[in-house]
């Protein structure tokens, strides 16, 4: 079978489906304010003790490369002074207030959802600490990511298929299938979990309170393929009307067919 009889297909597909979080990632801060800074860093860092010794009461632990994945982890990632100033109306320029303010950014991450409740009360009975975002993810070997990922290719499978009945021909194999954007397209390659239902904010029943409800998020999967067919019929594309086919002839070598001319389809 010669090249000149069959045609090389390429195709994108995409699938989608909605999961379960496995996890909630929650960030806030703690800040104080005081006369000086050392008395300022005293008081935000008894307020981070008070947080955690209540986190630990629900079984959380410290974050670290060893504890990824317990169901309840913290960590004091940052922490930073400045000092507070004011805006004088009178001269116009910006003093010192003589306040220093000290703070902690604190991230929470949970993966035993059914203790979000008690969570959520923890963190609301600290008055200090602003809740500014709660994040809910998906692992990147959750088990259903197999499964979106073979139904992408069983669309691709199909949208080819469709294309190859149309020029009167069937599949014949895969070239190619590969993540968008590796087989020479302008498209980014899809990151996993980066849909907008990825990552929520947190909705609040008060300053700092956060509620902590689930929210499903959406795998996409999105792949490019490439398939060979077996041979083109002509009759299916003089069907077209108004297309442009070729009309085939034998070449002199007797090797294969080459167009002759081009027709276009009444």
């Amino acid at each position: 079978m010669n090249d000149v009889d069959n045609v090389l297909l390429s195709v994108s597909a995409e699938a989608r489906q909605l999961v379960a979080p496995d996890y909630a990632v929650v960030d806030g801060l703690i800040e104080h304010t005081a006369e000086s800074k050392a008395e300022a860093v005293r008081s935000v860092t008894a307020s981070v003790d008070r947080l955690t010794a209540d986190l630990a009461a629900l079984g959380a632990v410290p974050f670290d490369e060893a504890t990824g994945r317990r169901p309840l982890t913290w960590s004091a990632h940052s922490s930073a002074t400045r000092e507070e100033r004011y805006h004088d109306k009178e001269t116009g320029r910006v003093e010192r207030s003589g306040q220093v303010t000290a703070a902690v950014a604190l991230r929470v991450t949970v993966r035993d959802l059914d203790a979000l409740g008690d969570l959520s009360g923890v963190l609301a009975a600290h008055q200090g600490l602003n809740v500014h975002g709660v994040t809910w993810q998906v692992d990147w070997d959750n088990p259903a990511w197999p499964q979106v990922r073979a139904a992408a290719i069983g669309a691709a499978i199909q949208k080819a298929r469709d294309y190859a009945a149309a020029l009167g021909a069937a599949l014949r194999h895969v070239e190619h299938i590969a993540d968008t954007g590796l087989l020479g397209g302008d498209a980014a390659g899809y990151q996993p979990g980066s849909r907008a239902l990825r990552a929520m904010n947190a909705s609040a029943e008060g300053p700092g309170t956060p509620a902590l409800t689930p929210v499903p998020q959406e795998l996409i999967a999105t792949i490019e393929a490439r398939f060979r067919t077996t041979d083109v019929s002509p009759p299916a594309l003089k069907a077209i009307p108004g297309s442009w086919h070729a009309v085939m002839a034998r070449s002199p070598d007797g090797s294969g067919c080459q167009p002759a001319r081009w027709q276009r389809s009444g």
